[in-house]
């Protein structure tokens, strides 16, 4: 990918810096420093003062007024020796020398400004996928830490010739790549025509984090649904692979290939905190169940912007999302992808579940495999995260098999849930305070200072994602009822079209995760495939109630009360209490 720098981000080509002086021979440099020139000129920044001496007279509109070129030559001379032996070196600047504090400040705040941008290291593997994994990847992670000690290097040296002083106390701030990624070609079986155009696009195989990682997209809920349409759109797309990056991803049991903008960086790479990522071995010469674009030129979509296309003579399902503002939310590129995943469930006869699954066992000996079923906002996420809080007390260990998607299906006669995700996609607010902050070195966070800020934070192994595990309790998340001796926390059903019926309506207080307000419905509490494939979907759903329900499962609904107010964090937290208590007592209902 080529290198590029714009107000918010930053993108490294493959670098050949060995010492601090080739930092300022870079373009990358170059760049960064003429832009955060022109953000002091267009803010009147009093740090424009530090460098009046670099300015240059009888400018063209348009032009920077300042020498850039002359200014990099002087920051890469003071990065190696004293003030005084720089103009000692370049005469011209002599009238800087009673200037150090004011350059210092405008050192500082050049840094900053550096560091405020989304860094991003794109190295494609230069030793194959042939080679090695554990060569290429030391290689690469020393490649990455090299930028970042350059960097610090460079600016701890500078900061001390200028002022005649080391520092007495060193903070090892995140200074080089925020992420790295190290891409590798891979040839794969392109199911046709139409995807040729995806065929030279590189696959991430390592990512290098570096936390706290805090990103700020354009938008902060996702709205609308996912639209299927009779024609491949791709067949009117062109890519250029510069421009393009793949994650594959293994959600739940499918290969997934996963392209994206590289305007969207940071939604893109955010995916390895959810998803699990398949090796070079799984991707060569297969081809995926399914392909998500992500960014694609606007007007190749018209006004549809997130559409899919089930390619059934490739036998394969796309998903194609359009490059606009709209839709630069984590929310978009996640939903997509577990739509493709549920609509493949469904043609295979199993049933997709919007929920979150836990395989919980208590310290007295018993132990439950709970699914609770829910739309966003629910409470599904806030209860598992209530019995991790109650955890000391009364769990001797909880597993989350899924946060927000798995399915349902039969091995050997019996309904087992498995996953997708290895990951969670979680809103700040219903967290446990503190809990955030004490996971931040692998949490991802976005837009930290809004509504409906989220973190995506790992949870799960692979492996027990998708091993299959035994259902116990199948629960309907019900957000919006206050519990009553009659609407008690955990109450079961007993007959299969009652269960249908709530299930089905699909009912929740929104919570300002998505565009919707108040009490809204949706088709068993799943826009992502259920809808499309309604009547399919209804099948499957009274097959798999009616299975449960004679193979002693207990169905019912579990009263979160999160869409209440004042019960936010009360609400999931005492619904917890209730789940354990039923496990407990062998699945009693919970007043």
């Amino acid at each position: 990918m080529r290198s590029e720098v714009d107000e918010n981000r930053i993108i490294i080509g493959r670098t050949p810096c060995r010492v601090p002086a080739d930092l300022f021979k870079s373009d990358i440099f170059h760049r960064v420093l003429k832009g955060f020139v022109t953000r002091l000129i267009r803010r009147d920044s009093p740090h424009l003062g530090a460098i009046k001496h670099f300015r240059r007279e009888n400018q063209e509109n348009g032009n920077c007024p300042y020498d850039i070129e002359l200014l990099t030559k002087f920051f890469m001379f003071l990065s190696m020796q004293s003030l005084d032996e720089v103009i000692e070196a370049l005469p011209m600047l002599a009238p800087v020398a009673d200037q150090r504090l004011e350059l210092y400040d405008f050192v500082e705040e050049f840094y900053d400004f550096w560091r405020g941008h989304e860094r991003y290291l794109i190295y494609e593997d230069a030793y194959g996928p042939r080679t090695d994994v554990y060569t290429r990847h030391q290689h690469f992670i020393q490649v990455n830490e090299t930028m970042k000690d350059l960097v610090l290097e460079a600016y701890r040296n500078i900061c001390a010739n200028l002022t005649g002083r080391v520092p007495m106390v060193y903070r090892q701030l995140p200074a080089g790549a925020g992420v790295g990624i190290l891409t590798s070609r891979i040839e794969w079986q392109v199911p046709g025509e139409a995807y040729a155009g995806l065929r030279d696009i590189p696959f991430i195989q390592l990512l290098v984090i570096v936390p706290p990682l805090v990103y700020y997209p354009k938008r902060n809920y996702r709205s609308g649904m996912f639209k299927p349409v009779e024609y491949n759109p791709l067949e009117r797309a062109a890519f250029d692979p510069e421009d393009w990056v793949c994650y594959p991803a293994k959600v739940g049991e499918l290969l997934m290939f996963i392209y994206f903008h590289k305007r969207y960086l940071s939604l893109g790479t955010s995916l390895s905190n959810l998803f699990e990522m398949a090796e070079a071995e799984e991707i060569e010469g297969r081809k995926p169940d399914a392909i998500l674009v992500f960014g694609i030129d606007p007007e190749i979509l018209g006004s549809d912007d997130t559409i899919y296309y089930e390619d059934k003579p490739n036998g394969l399902i796309l998903g194609v999302i359009a490059r606009s503002e709209r839709v630069d939310y984590f929310g978009y590129l996640k939903k997509m992808a577990l739509t493709l995943h549920n609509l493949l469930q469904i043609e295979r006869g199993n049933l997709p579940i919007h929920g979150a699954m836990a395989s919980i066992v208590l310290r007295d000996g018993h132990c439950a495999n709970v699914i609770l079923v829910g739309d966003s906002g629910a409470g599904k996420s806030e209860s598992l995260e209530a019995l991790r809080i109650l955890a000391d007390e009364h769990l001797r260990d909880l597993t989350v098999v899924f946060d927000d998607m798995g399915s349902l299906q039969v091995r050997n006669g019996q309904v087992i849930g498995v996953g997708t995700e290895i990951g969670a996609f979680v809103r700040l607010d219903d967290l446990q305070p503190g809990y955030a902050y004490a996971e931040v070195e692998r949490s991802i966070f976005m837009n930290p200072h809004k509504t409906n800020a989220r973190i995506v934070i790992p949870i799960t192994p692979y492996g027990k994602v998708v091993q299959g595990w035994p259902v116990d309790m199948f629960l309907y998340a019900n957000n919006y009822e206050r519990v009553t001796r009659q609407q008690p926390y955990l109450q079961f059903f007993t007959d299969v079209e009652e269960a249908l019926e709530v299930y089905s309506q699909g009912a929740r207080m929104s919570k300002g995760t998505t565009s919707e307000e108040g009490l809204v419905y949706t088709y068993f509490a799943n826009p992502f495939g259920a809808p499309q494939k309604r009547e399919q979907h209804h099948k499957l759903a009274r097959k798999y109630l009616e299975t449960m329900m004679s193979q002693g499962v207990k169905v019912g609904q579990i009263r979160t009360q999160l869409g209440i107010k004042g019960f936010e964090v009360a609400g999931p937290e005492l619904a917890a209490k209730a789940l354990l208590a039923a496990i407990q007592g062998q699945y009693g209902e919970q007043g």
